[in-house]
């Protein structure tokens, strides 16, 4: 019995479908991060921009 649960907890480990979700997860966390990471960094100079055109048009 614990042979056979051995033998099925290393073929689970050995197979690269897991990793492969793991890695678009990361990926798409850090993609998501570098995102906010502009918005943050420049949504005040285009909220400057956008007063500017606004004040300027009216």
């Amino acid at each position: 019995m614990l042979a056979w649960f051995y033998g099925k907890l290393a073929s689970y480990l050995r197979e690269e479908d897991g990793a492969t979700a793991v890695e678009y997860g990361i990926m798409v966390a850090l993609i998501a991060a570098v995102i906010i990471g502009t918005v943050v960094t420049l949504g005040g100079k285009i909220l400057t921009a956008f007063q500017t055109v606004v004040s300027n048009l009216g």
